[in-house]
């Protein structure tokens, strides 16, 4: 792997250009073709043919194929940006007004073309076939790794990695956590219905924002007073719309919002019991209601035995450090680990001088670019300790 990793010091100023290019022309959740295209017309200039796009998304998986009988190694980069605007003050600023990448996708992907290119110029030295997965729709509901699933993405994968940008750690550090590392994130949308009347006459209609309130705050009771304190769990509200003028019942409010948890049974529960909740309320208010709740991502769960090998591979080139609990983010590289054993990393890269410390979807979020060259040197040590 010497000769990989001195590659990727080779192809810094590329990495970073590549970064740049990427970060100055976002593409939202769903429409990354220009950005899945730039990147695809890198890897064909360097020669890698086995390039896989899709007619139904615009994901793409990338095959260094070295021998058939050889295990396949797999590495993930989404690539979609945020709906936020931009407010750094640098050259490669966002281009396109109210987008920007807040969270680092940028990044993850410049890491994983770098690692591809390394990786190819030196195939003779792969112990591994190696798969690069370029996903797009990480940030939204449906997440585009189970359109990536489906398609065949982790056929004969025998283990997969994953890193993510992270300003809560120094760049020089990688944060890795065993077992639960972030939690399942659902979705929920409730409508109640009522009946309109007059505000001087309450009696004869039934107050839909009155019910609204007696559900948000019966639902704000499930986490404290029915799910065990040592099961996490986080309900949230959102939004909540409603009312027509400030002398009408109202008839009609919507809410929506969110649920996390890091226990599969718990996750069942909590909607049976929002569910009943509303239920409840509502009848006992002579409301009707709505509910649906979307089931989203699964918790993240990374595997022991290759959290150890992220470790040994980090040691090589930064200073790892146990997270030691998980955080109640969603992420649908969780979707991965529960088909292929794997593990998922923090990528340190706050820089106080580079002012690289803002958190991930806030409008000044950028990342120390070092960080980057970290990132693709811990991939290819990745294949050595796995070797």
């Amino acid at each position: 792997m010497k000769k990989i990793v001195a590659e990727i010091d080779n192809l810094k100023d590329k990495i970073i250009e590549i970064r740049r290019h990427i970060h100055m022309y976002p593409d939202l959740s769903g429409e990354e073709k220009p950005t899945r295209d730039y990147v695809k017309t890198i890897i064909e200039g360097e020669g890698i043919k086995d390039i896989k796009i899709f007619d139904n998304h615009y994901g793409m998986v990338v095959d260094l194929k070295i021998d058939e009988n050889l295990p396949t190694i797999a590495f993930r980069a989404d690539m979609d940006a945020l709906p936020i605007q931009e407010e750094n003050k640098v050259p490669y600023k966002s281009r396109k007004d109210g987008i920007m990448h807040a969270c680092g996708h940028d990044g993850h992907t410049a890491i994983l073309t770098g690692f591809l290119i390394a990786c190819n110029r030196h195939k003779e030295k792969l112990p591994f076939n190696i798969r690069g997965i370029f996903q797009h729709k990480e940030e939204v509901m449906d997440g585009g790794s189970e359109d990536l699933i489906r398609d065949g993405a982790l056929d004969k994968v025998s283990a997969i990695f994953g890193l993510h940008m992270y300003p809560y750690l120094k760049t020089g550090e990688i944060g890795y956590k065993y077992g639960e590392m972030m939690a399942s994130a659902d979705m929920f949308e409730i409508e109640i219905f009522g009946k309109i009347a007059h505000g001087a006459r309450p009696h004869e209609g039934v107050d839909a924002i009155l019910t609204a309130s007696m559900v948000v705050n019966s639902i704000n009771h499930i986490v404290s007073r029915k799910i065990d304190p040592l099961h996490p769990a986080v309900i949230s509200f959102g939004t909540i719309e409603g009312g027509k003028a400030a002398n009408i019942i109202c008839d009609h409010v919507k809410l929506s919002g969110t649920v996390r948890t890091l226990n599969d049974k718990v996750r069942q529960n909590i909607k049976e019991m929002m569910e009943e909740a509303v239920a409840g309320i509502c009848r006992s208010m002579g409301a009707r209601y709505n509910f649906n709740y979307f089931f989203g991502n699964p918790e993240l769960v990374n595997d022991k035995d290759m959290v150890d090998v992220v470790i040994k591979a980090a040691k090589k080139v930064v200073t790892p450090v146990d997270l030691k609990l998980p955080v109640m983010g969603g992420e649908d590289f969780a979707n991965y680990l529960k088909i292929v054993k794997g593990a998922f990393f923090r990528l340190g890269c706050c820089n106080e001088l580079k002012e690289t410390c803002y958190p991930q979807h806030h409008p000044r979020f950028d990342i120390d670019e070092d960080s980057l060259i970290i990132g693709a040197k811990i991939f290819a040590n990745i294949l050595k300790v796995l070797k």
